[in-house]
C-alpha cells in the first residue's frame, strides 16, 4: 500500500532545468532519518525519474554511506565496471575514475548487463570548485526527441558493446569480473551472454548485444536506456583514440559499440546522440551533503568536467531482469 506522505517530504521544488529538490533541515540522525523515510523518497524518485535531497549536512564519508544504505539496504556489487572505483564499504563506492577535464557523456549505469541497477544513489562529500555535477536527462523525453528510423534501426538490431581489457584505460579485468581466475571469467560470461576470446598475449575481448529501448518496470513507457554514445570510439579524445588504435589495433579498444547487426556507428549519429542529451539536460551543482536518488531506467546521468577536489559517493540497488523491463530486442553475446 502507499505510504502518505510526510509534511517534511512535501517541500520539492521543481524548476525547468533543474531536477527535483526537496529541501529539508538537518536531522540529528541523518541515517535514521533515511531509514524512516526512504518509501516515502523512493516514492518521489519513480514520481520525478530523481530527486536531490539538499540540507542533510553529511559529515564525512562514513556518514555519507550511512544514509545510501539506509535509503536502500541491499546495495549491489559493482560488477562490470568501464572505470575503476574506490571501496568504501561493501557497495558504497568513489565515482568512477576519469579524468576531470574530461566529461563522462550521458549514460545509464551498467545497461550493457543483464542486471542493470534500478536504483542509483549518489552523496556529495566535498563539492568541486567548479563544475563537476551529476547531469540528468530524461530517458523517455530523449527516446521520442530521436529520428524515428534511427530508433526503429536499434529496436530492431539492439547495440554491441566490444570491450578489450588492457593496463592503460579502463578497469582491470580482475576487477571487473571480481576475479583473475580464467575459469570464473568465462563462467561469469557464459551467464551473463558475454561473447569471449582469450588473445595470445593473455589479455581478454568481451562482446554482448544489449537492447536499446526497454519499457519503465513500473510505469511501463519507453525509454532510451543504453550506453551507446558514452562508450564509442568517437566519443574518446581524438588524441587518445588515435594512440590507442596504433599501439592495440581497432579491434583493441578498451570498450566501442555497434549496431547490433555489428556495423559500426558513425562520428554523425555519435554527435546526434549527445546533442539531443544535451537539449534535453537539466543540473544543479553539487553542494557538500547533496544526496541524489536517480531512476536508472528513466534517467541517464553524466558527470561533468570540473576543477578543485570532488568527492561523490555512489552506490547501486534495486538490479533488474530483463523480464521485468521487457526489452524489444533478445539479449546476445553478439
Amino acid at each position: 500500500m502507499p505510504y502518505p506522505t510526510p509534511a517534511c517530504l512535501l517541500n520539492v521544488d521543481l524548476h525547468p532545468g533543474k531536477p527535483a529538490i526537496l529541501h529539508t533541515d538537518a536531522p540529528d540522525d541523518a541515517p535514521g532519518w533515511a531509514a524512516e523515510h526512504r518509501h516515502n523518497l523512493r516514492s518521489l524518485v519513480t514520481e520525478h525519474g530523481v530527486l536531490l535531497i539538499r540540507g542533510l549536512q553529511l559529515r564525512d564519508a562514513d556518514q555519507a554511506g550511512a544514509v545510501l544504505r539506509r535509503l536502500a539496504p541491499a546495495l549491489m556489487t559493482d560488477k562490470e565496471a568501464f572505470a575503476p572505483r574506490q571501496t568504501y564499504t561493501p557497495g558504497v563506492y568513489s565515482s568512477s575514475t576519469w579524468p576531470p577535464n574530461q566529461p563522462m557523456c550521458m549514460h545509464h549505469e551498467l545497461s550493457y548487463t543483464l542486471h542493470p541497477p534500478g536504483l542509483m544513489l549518489f552523496a556529495c562529500v566535498t563539492a568541486p570548485t567548479t563544475g563537476g555535477a551529476t547531469a540528468i536527462a530524461d530517458a523517455p523525453t530523449v527516446l521520442e526527441a530521436l529520428p524515428p528510423e534511427l530508433v526503429h534501426r536499434f529496436e530492431q538490431e539492439g547495440w554491441l558493446l566490444t570491450r578489450s581489457y588492457n593496463d592503460e584505460i579502463g578497469a582491470p579485468c580482475a576487477e571487473v569480473f571480481g576475479t583473475d581466475d580464467r575459469t570464473a571469467i568465462e563462467d561469469y560470461c557464459r551467464a551473463g551472454a558475454i561473447e569471449f576470446a582469450w588473445q595470445p598475449d593473455g589479455s581478454l575481448r568481451t562482446r554482448q548485444r544489449r537492447p536499446a529501448v526497454t519499457a519503465h518496470p513500473v510505469t511501463g513507457r519507453r525509454c532510451w536506456f543504453n550506453q551507446i554514445a558514452f562508450l564509442n570510439e568517437w566519443t574518446i579524445e581524438p588524441e587518445i583514440r588515435e594512440y590507442l588504435i596504433d599501439v592495440h589495433g581497432a579491434e583493441g579498444l578498451p570498450f566501442n559499440t555497434h549496431f547490433g547487426g555489428g556495423d559500426p556507428i558513425g562520428p554523425d549519429i555519435i554527435q546526434l546522440l549527445n546533442d539531443t542529451y544535451t537539449a534535453h539536460t537539466t543540473r544543479e551543482p553539487w553542494q557538500a551533503g547533496d544526496v541524489m536518488l536517480v531512476d536508472n531506467v528513466r534517467t541517464a546521468h553524466s558527470r561533468e568536467a570540473f576543477q578543485g577536489p570532488r568527492e561523490v559517493l555512489v552506490a547501486m540497488a534495486e538490479p533488474l531482469r530483463l523480464s521485468e523491463c521487457p526489452p524489444t530486442t533478445e539479449v546476445s553475446a553478439g
